[in-house]
């Protein structure tokens, strides 16, 4: 590897990194500011250089955004997300495919018999939920770098969810995002955050 491959690693100004961590913030409301699909892309084609275990990329994303689409989605949310869902001009549900192993020899070109790695459907199943848990991480620092707020959600009926959208397939939703610019009194007040010598230990 020469220098020249590294010149990506150099630390990030004081506003990106209030950007993408000490300032952004999970939106409760959303402006009616629309979306373009052109902003959706940017949000994958970043989110997507995350790392996964062996390349997996089990993510699956379903973007909503009109209103027919989301009425299907509404329903299914717990009662006090319901809401800032509505306001959201873009909902994603983001799910793992725990048929990821399909696409291993396309993304682990080198070793094409990873396709047969991961076990049976229940060991696919976990690898794909903790992987697609890393994606959605990558996905929420995605929508801030495009200059977009995400409210990232667990608080709705998975079941009726994969039933809804993902029938007849191995997908599972992990999480609901909404999208979007804030709209009206968006955050709450900032909540602590542990200290250092309260999380980290050092060996």
């Amino acid at each position: 590897m020469t220098s020249a491959t590294l010149d990506h690693l150099t630390p990030l100004d004081e506003r990106a990194l209030d950007t993408l961590f000490r300032e952004g913030r999970t939106s409760n409301s959303f402006s009616d500011e629309p979306v373009s699909p052109e902003t959706l892309r940017d949000i994958y084609e970043i989110a997507k250089y995350g790392p996964t275990a062996a390349n997996s990329q089990p993510l699956r994303i379903v973007f909503l955004t009109n209103d027919e689409a989301k009425s299907r989605l509404l329903p299914l949310m717990a009662d006090n997300n319901r809401p800032k869902t509505e306001s959201a001009p873009v909902v994603a549900i983001l799910a793992a495919d725990a048929d990821f192993n399909r696409r291993m020899p396309e993304v682990f070109p080198h070793a094409p018999e990873s396709e047969h790695w991961f076990g049976d459907l229940e060991s696919r199943r976990r690898v794909a939920e903790f992987n697609a848990g890393l994606q959605v991480g990558y996905t929420i620092m995605a929508v801030r770098a495009v200059g977009l707020a995400a409210g990232p959600m667990n608080g709705f009926d998975h079941d009726a969810v994969d039933a809804e959208f993902f029938a007849g397939t191995n997908l599972h939703s992990v999480v609901v995002m909404n999208i979007g610019k804030p709209g009206d009194s968006p955050w709450f007040d900032r909540l602590p955050r542990l200290d250092y010598e309260d999380a980290v230990t050092v060996l």
